[in-house]
């Protein structure tokens, strides 16, 4: 093997700083839709902190149709802005761009302040960046009139150069970024992407200025540490393929050996020694490199880079032994790459992530747990980290939710319309046994009842003979006082008599003098009863006007609710349906993307062992040649 595989190189660099930038891009960005959350003051209305409570709770699906149907019902008119904010927060959380752009719209057409307009576009660019949707994010982003606070300001540069760089613009890109200063967070990102965009742009020496002072960043984070590896690897490689070894060591041994970069590092280190003429010294970088987990592209190239270096030292018996070897290694992992492909197929890998990533989605910022116990699961990395695949799973993820919400939701309606059938035969069932006691109880007979007994409570009357209003006690004395005076006058004259009489006499005119006194005190006390009998009346006449009402408008009410239920149940099966396909057609688009790229891995393989048996070939050719003897001199 006579040259350096540059491309299978560049591969490894590129695999290997996949996973890096996107948990850089994660780190970054965090939820960009946070700045949308509601503002910290007093709640005025009990549905909008139903929504909050759901929202802090991270329940955000949850929180989003409880904010809608509350705004659909106008509950919330004290936060009416900030109910509309928080929904178009959450949609963008979900992805649903265009009805959070259509919502941010609506907040800038009542008069939101230009500081809040400019926030909803930002993020309105970020989330259709992250989508794919170039065109509509440099919309979004071209929108924002003023500066952005300090915190988001340097996002927004970010996010500007990256649409430029998408559009292949490095020379624009590098212009927005050169004023961005720091060596840390947000600034020191914004310095890699111009080192990038300068590169790109054809400016190599300012690029490379730049990726140095990126490389030589202090810091003990792990996210400055990993963003300073990869420009040494970018820089080491650059110097590589510009032929200047000296420089590309420099750059590679500034590598981390425990970074997530540090085989590339190690494979360009080597690749720096064998131009150098010192292919001793490479062997030593590439053994290193050999002996870690073959899954790794460097790892592999390394197999074929060590018997290509012992070639060239003259040792072709270990040179061919490493190549049988290496030959031996593709053939496994060609092995493992298809069990891993069985595993994808099969359902068990998307299984697998789904319950380490549970299905209450969470918009973008969901994160995605890795998966190191599938067979195959090194090869999964590439395409685990991918953008493409994040978002897809996402969606998945998204879709199982709304399925589960859809099943309980149908779980509800049938409980729903259960409870309307029982109501409906309850009231079938109850309306004979009130209207059979309202019959029972005579209300017009109690009526007529009433008006004869008002029509005695005459006062003008009744002040004559104030004995009508004697109670029971005081009527049978007056009975018995009528009696014993019929008595009296039937003993006729004489002294007894005439004394009993006088007795009799006494007794009703203190009893008389006792009804007059009490008289006004005992009318009003009628005529309070007969006003808690006309009450009683009223009441009986309401509940006559109600059982009446309910016997015309219950049936059809219930037709009404039984129907709507239907029509609910149907609309929710439909969608459920809908849900269950999409859910199908979207594992099996995650299960395609997967398995073409573990097919591009196995093409890979392919790759490496054909250059490793064409090696052999080239080490027998050399051999065969040795051997043969010189030709004969001519007579």
């Amino acid at each position: 093997m006579r040259r350096r595989p540059d491309s299978f190189a560049r591969r490894g660099v590129a695999r290997a700083a996949v996973a890096f930038a996107i948990a850089c891009l994660a780190a970054a960005v965090a939820p960009a839709w946070a700045g949308t959350a509601p503002a910290k003051r007093p709640v005025m209305d009990p549905y909008y902190g139903d929504a909050l409570f759901y929202y802090f709770e991270e329940h955000y699906f949850t929180a989003l149709t409880h904010l809608m149907a509350a705004q659909s019902q106008f509950r919330v008119p004290h936060h009416e802005e900030d109910a509309e904010l928080l929904r178009a927060g959450l949609l963008l959380s979900y992805g649903m761009h265009a009805q959070a752009g259509e919502a941010f719209e609506r907040l800038i057409a009542r008069g939101a302040s230009p500081a809040a307009q400019d926030r909803a576009w930002y993020f309105l660019a970020r989330i259709r960046y992250q989508r794919g949707y170039i065109d509509l994010a440099e919309d979004a982003i071209g929108r924002i009139a003023g500066r952005l606070p300090e915190e988001l300001e340097t996002d927004r540069v970010l996010l500007q150069s990256n649409l430029l760089m998408a559009r292949g613009r490095y020379a624009d890109a590098a212009a927005i970024l050169k004023d961005r200063g720091g060596d840390k967070g947000p600034a020191l990102y914004a310095r890699y992407n111009l080192g990038v965009a300068l590169f790109r742009a054809g400016d190599v020496r300012h690029g490379s200025e730049l990726l140095e002072r990126v490389g030589r960043a202090e810091g003990g984070d792990e996210e400055t540490l990993a963003l300073r590896d990869k420009a040494n690897v970018a820089l080491g490689f650059a110097a590589l393929r510009d032929k200047l070894p000296e420089r590309a060591a420099l750059y590679l041994e500034r590598v981390r050996l425990g970074g997530m970069l540090a085989t590339r590092a190690l494979l360009g280190f080597g690749w720096a020694d064998m131009a150098r003429e010192q292919p001793q010294r490479a062997l030593v970088a590439w053994n290193e490199l050999a002996s870690r987990d073959t899954s790794d592209a460097a790892v592999l190239e390394a197999r074929l880079a060590t018997p290509y270096a012992m070639a060239q030292l003259g040792g072709f018996t270990q040179a061919l032994q490493g190549y049988e070897d290496a030959l031996r290694v593709f053939e496994r992992e060609r092995g493992r790459i298809d069990e891993a492909i069985a595993t994808v197929r099969s359902g068990a890998a998307l299984r697998a992530l789904l319950s380490e990533n549970p299905v209450e989605g969470r918009g973008w910022n969901g994160g995605l747990a890795e998966v190191t116990h599938l067979p195959g699961a090194p090869y999964l990395v590439t395409v685990l980290a991918s953008h493409e695949f994040q978002e897809a799973f996402k969606g998945l993820r998204d879709i199982r939710m709304i399925e589960g919400n859809l099943g309980s939701w149908e779980e509800r309606l049938t409980q729903y319309q259960e409870l309307v059938g029982e109501r409906r035969k309850a009231f079938a069932e109850r309306l004979p046994l009130v209207t059979q006691r309202q019959r029972e109880l005579g209300v017009e007979l109690a009526a007529e009842r009433r008006e004869s007994i008002a029509g005695q409570l005459d006062e003008e009357r009744l002040a004559d003979e104030p004995e009508r209003l004697a109670d029971a006690h005081e009527r049978e004395l007056l009975e018995r006082i009528e009696r014993d005076r019929n008595i009296a006058s039937a003993m006729g004259e004489g002294a007894d008599s005439d004394a009993a009489r006088e007795r009799l006499r006494r007794v009703q005119g203190a009893l008389t003098w006792k009804l007059s006194q009490e008289f006004a005190g005992r009318l009003r006390e009628e005529k309070m009863r007969l006003r808690e009998v006309d009450e009683g009346l009223a009441r009986v006449r309401a509940s006559q006007g109600k059982l009446s009402a309910a016997q015309r408008d219950e049936p059809p009410r219930f037709a009404r609710f039984a129907a709507r239920g239907e029509e609910l149940m149907a609309r929710v099966r439909r969608m459920r349906g809908r849900a269950v396909d999409l859910d199908a057609l979207q594992e099996r688009a995650l299960e395609d993307l997967v398995v073409a790229s573990l097919e591009q891995e196995k093409e890979w393989l392919a790759g490496y062992a054909t250059q490793a048996r064409f090696a052999m070939a080239q080490i027998y050719d050399r051999a065969n040649l040795a051997k043969e003897p010189a030709s004969a001199p001519k007579p």
